[in-house]
């Protein structure tokens, strides 16, 4: 029987799964703002973001996928499907106050599996990281 630990990130319903969370010290508008602007290639790819539900996106390196929803100043989700994966999982980019600033969230899931979660958790890591940098030189 697996243990416990071997599940960490499966959900009943959305598969496997990853989060990862930084807090910048930064207004939320100003950081919001960045996000869905020059900021947008660091975590989305270099692509125009849609803004009407269901519309399609396409990354400069394959990524595609589509709108799912966007509430301003809050959090975007869109499916996300990298060229050479064969499925679709969904990503969701929040920023909330927070006491020393605002805090981005990412949060991906449908992932296929237990690699695949642990590749990607890799990945958003660097992505947050790279994000603050960032937001830290505006």
């Amino acid at each position: 029987m697996a243990n416990a630990a071997d599940d960490t990130g499966l959900t009943k319903d959305a598969g496997w799964e990853v989060g990862v969370r930084q807090t910048v010290p930064a207004p939320l508008p100003t950081v919001w703002n960045f996000l869905i602007g020059d900021g947008l290639p660091l975590w989305l790819g270099e692509t125009v973001l849609p803004t009407e539900k269901g519309a399609a996106y396409e990354t400069d390196d394959g990524v595609r996928g589509e709108l799912r929803s966007i509430t301003d100043g809050v959090r975007v989700r869109v499916s996300w499907r990298p060229d050479d994966w064969p499925h679709d999982t969904t990503l969701q980019l929040t920023v909330k106050e927070a006491a020393t600033g605002t805090t981005i969230g990412i949060h991906h899931d449908r992932l296929a599996d237990r690699e695949e979660r642990r590749m990607m958790l890799g990945h958003w890591k660097a992505v947050v990281a790279n994000l603050a940098d960032a937001i830290n030189r505006l």
